[in-house]
């Protein structure tokens, strides 16, 4: 008998659409009240059938226990700060729409190869025509530059199967410390950046930046 993969994925979607329009709720709503928000913006994605199918069989995954996988339905938060992650990790937790199982803290405790970020293991119930169904997933909380590292070693370890030459690894993990680096530099700089980015974003100093650009006449 054959594997219905689009009825499977179905309520991955469907849980990847939602959490993205709540998470993107909540940056919006900190914009409106003229306020900083940690979260810069939202992502999310269903893992392909390809991937789904090499993990599987890599973890022991059957088709009667693949519901157990944990990132079939991902999404990433973006921050400009480190300090950003533990304001969403405190905004995730105070949630009573998911239920949180695991996290896992690769910040504090960064991968070997360099690798870092938050991620938190959700339990996400829906609503279907066939009923109540409750579906993992995994929200990633990264920084840009976490996100500019990681997007590269995945790139890489794409084209060699796993097995990245030393050289080019050494080189990877140099650039996950100037990553870590930048961070750090970054946060020291915090309050400043904040106080640009509000001041920039108020109603008059957009108008002010199109019509010095010769945009004040564009649709938007």
């Amino acid at each position: 008998m054959s594997f219905d993969w689009e009825e499977f994925l179905d309520p991955y979607v469907q849980t990847v659409g939602e959490l993205k329009i709540k998470l993107r709720g909540v940056r919006k709503q900190y914009l409106k009240k003229g306020t900083y928000s940690p979260i810069e913006f939202v992502t999310g994605r269903v893992k392909r059938r390809d991937s789904i199918k090499k993990k599987a069989r890599k973890r022991g995954y059957t088709r009667d226990n693949l519901s157990e996988m944990e990132d079939i339905a991902g999404i990433r938060v973006m921050v400009q700060f480190v300090e950003d992650i533990w304001e969403v990790l405190e905004l995730l937790h105070k949630r009573n729409d998911f239920k949180i199982i695991e996290e896992r803290d690769y910040i504090n405790n960064q991968k070997i190869s360099g690798y870092r970020s938050y991620h938190v293991i959700i339990q996400y119930p829906i609503d279907t025509i066939d009923g109540y169904k409750i579906i993992n997933a995994e929200i990633q909380i990264r920084t840009l530059a976490m996100n500019f590292w990681a997007t590269i070693e995945h790139s890489l370890n794409y084209k060699y199967g796993g097995l990245i030459p030393e050289d080019v690894k050494n080189r990877l993990t140099n650039a996950a410390r100037e990553a870590a680096s930048l961070d750090a530099e970054m946060s020291l700089i915090r309050d400043e950046i904040q106080e640009a980015q509000l001041l920039f974003d108020g109603p008059q100093a957009r108008a002010n930046f199109k019509k010095e650009n010769g945009e004040e006449d564009e649709f938007w």
